[in-house]
């Protein structure tokens, strides 16, 4: 049998074969459906309750704020292991959080146009939905952008200088 040379897991934690480490894209998926959708589940329940008081737009505005200060930390924490968010990830985050509204939004919107007497269950499962595939596109954006790390660069060698160059230099 041929090896390659390479170990069992490379530096990024994602082992070879598929299977993935702490800091893998699958396991960190994991954590930010976890994180993610707790947060979620907990905002759609806020959104049923606001959204009797106040119009569905900003019960929504307001769910998005307040659950994405959270999640942003949980994520940071826990799903990218980055310790505590700076003010630099929460823009970063609130910006896909704001794409994430808009599509939250248009979706609850276009519910309310196209079926009007929606009931509650209805409603919910377009918001989830809606959320989900918002959430998948922040998940890109956050590990891609918000808390990427710098890939290890290899540090420059010393700069070898020739025979020539030393005699000259003399």
């Amino acid at each position: 049998m041929k090896t390659t040379g390479k170990s069992s897991a490379d530096t990024s934690g994602e082992a070879v074969g598929g299977e993935t480490g702490k800091s893998g894209p699958i396991a960190a998926f994991a954590r930010f459906v976890v994180f993610g959708g707790g947060t979620g589940i907990a905002s759609s329940g806020a959104l049923v309750v606001l959204s009797g008081t106040m119009p569905i737009a900003v019960a929504n505005a307001f769910v998005t704020v307040v659950s994405t200060v959270a999640a942003t930390e949980l994520h940071s924490r826990f799903t990218f292991g980055g310790g505590r968010a700076g003010l630099r990830a929460h823009g970063q985050s609130a910006l896909s959080a704001l794409a994430a509204y808009l599509v939250t939004t248009a979706a609850m919107l276009g519910l309310h146009a196209a079926a009007p007497g929606a009931g509650v269950l209805v409603e919910q499962g377009v918001y989830l939905g809606a959320s989900g595939l918002a959430g998948i596109g922040r998940f890109v954006v956050l590990r891609l952008f918000v808390f990427a790390r710098p890939a290890a660069r290899p540090r420059p060698a010393a700069p070898v200088l020739a025979r020539a160059q030393v005699v000259a230099a003399a």
